[in-house]
């Protein structure tokens, strides 16, 4: 039992660097939480204890970086926060048996969209300043709030799209953006899987500790890294997460 827990935080180290970078940490998690003998319903709902303490970490480390537009999250907290809510409801209600299916489909949908659309998640550098939030900005939020609250699975890359696409942040303030959004709505979701009775605190607990290992490198790194190489090292791994989703 405690080479399993072993195991959960080496994955989740892995998935804390992915996720605080890009996204897609939990096409790995959400697989090993349910080779750890976890129902899918089970292990969706407990992924999210893990999420929060990678987003709690990342948002903390690029905050004292200076690299975390606190002006700007307000306007995109509440529509992700009511798109998470409408989300993170309906999964909690879902049977196991409907839920793994449909996390796969999305997890196949996220691999074809890092395929064939990488811009949209990793926007070439640009000086430009952020744009102001509008209503394409808050309806593209709740949509992305709704998927993170069902699924979870990804929505890093949703979230990047959004902040980098839409309203065209640089990747490391985008990174930073991406972690506060995801840590609100996250712990959100956490409620509702918890008043559920879907979440396993102790596999839960050891996947938490890989990833906010895995989030303190990722940030040193960003902040270290030039736009050119960090927009790669992206890219990078969005090729991973496409290759998890499909093994998977």
């Amino acid at each position: 039992m405690e080479l399993d827990f072993l195991l959960l935080a080496l994955v989740g180290i892995f998935a804390g660097f992915m996720n605080t970078l890009a996204g897609g940490g939990s096409l790995l998690t959400l697989p090993a939480l349910m080779l750890f003998g976890l129902p899918a319903d089970f292990a969706n709902g407990t992924n999210r204890v893990a999420v929060l303490a990678q987003a709690l970490a990342s948002v903390t480390f690029f905050d004292r970086e200076g690299k975390f537009d606190r002006r700007g999250l307000g306007p995109l907290l509440v529509p992700a926060l009511l798109g998470a809510s409408v989300g993170a409801a309906s999964a909690s209600q879902i049977p196991a048996s409907y839920l793994k299916p449909i996390l796969l489909l999305v997890m196949t949908t996220i691999a074809l969209t890092m395929l064939f659309a990488p811009k949209l998640i990793a926007p070439e550098p640009t000086d430009e300043a952020p744009r102001a939030p509008d209503k394409k900005s808050f309806i593209t939020f709740f949509a992305i709030g709704l998927y993170g609250g069902f699924a979870q699975a990804g929505v890093g890359i949703f979230l990047l799209a959004g902040l980098g696409g839409l309203l065209r942040y640089d990747l490391v303030h985008a990174n930073g953006m991406k972690s506060a959004i995801a840590a609100a709505f996250t712990a959100l979701s956490l409620l509702i899987f918890l008043a559920a009775g879907q979440v396993e605190w102790l596999p839960g607990l050891a996947l938490a500790a890989g990833m906010v290992l895995g989030a303190r490198v990722a940030v040193f790194l960003a902040i270290k890294s030039g736009n050119v190489l960090l927009h790669r090292i992206v890219l990078v791994l969005v090729l991973i997460s496409c290759g998890a989703a499909w093994l998977n």
